[in-house]
């Protein structure tokens, strides 16, 4: 008697095509993998330059970094020997007054934060410089004031309106003839101090 095989279910066909589709997905990948690296040796010949590693870009990075540095030290201490100080006018200085300057009125020099104010009883030299913050005043028919935050002084430095704290300073002035006067920005006087001036 002669055994007759089953025929297969439809489990087992179901179960044989996904296998026998496994296996061909396996041997697509495989190829890909195999064309990639034949693709990569082609690209790589040995006379390609190698890539840089790490450690030798990084040691050519401190390297460069260095000789920067040395370079820029070496231009610095070149330019020791010159001075970086930017000449400033004297604090003394000789003023010739206008022949045609009335009693009460001030004058002030081009260049210099002082105004020379004469009057009945002599000549004084008050700073231009604002008590509160260091701007420079401004000459007006009352006196002065600071155009920065408003601080107005009377004609003698007197503070009139705020926000300067104390009155603008009165500095030495001494007479030379002829007209000519000395005044010395770096010595204050006591506010009052004149001189008379022939």
């Amino acid at each position: 008697m002669t055994v007759k095989p089953h025929p297969p279910s439809e489990a087992a066909k179901a179960s044989r095509l996904d296998s026998e589709a496994v296996k061909a997905s396996r041997l697509d990948s495989e190829a890909a993998k195999a064309s990639r690296l034949d693709s990569e040796a082609v690209k790589a010949s040995r006379l390609d330059e190698e890539p840089m590693p790490r450690r030798d870009f990084l040691g050519r990075a401190a390297l460069w970094s260095a000789a920067s540095a040395m370079f820029l030290a070496v231009l610095g201490v070149a330019r020791l020997p010159r001075a970086a100080v930017l000449p400033s006018p004297s604090k003394k200085f000789r003023v010739t007054l206008p022949a045609s300057m009335a009693d009460g009125t001030a004058f002030i020099p081009p260049g210099r934060s002082v105004a020379i104010v004469r009057d009945a009883e002599g000549m004084y030299a008050i700073s231009t410089v604002c008590t509160h913050l260091g701007c420079i005043v401004k000459r007006t028919q009352e006196g002065f004031e600071c155009p920065c935050h408003g601080s107005r002084f009377r004609g003698d430095g007197q503070v009139v309106r705020g926000p300067a704290p104390k009155a603008l300073s009165w500095l030495a002035l001494q007479d030379t003839g002829g007209g000519t006067i000395m005044i010395d920005e770096g010595k204050m006087v006591a506010a009052g101090t004149k001189v008379k001036v022939a």
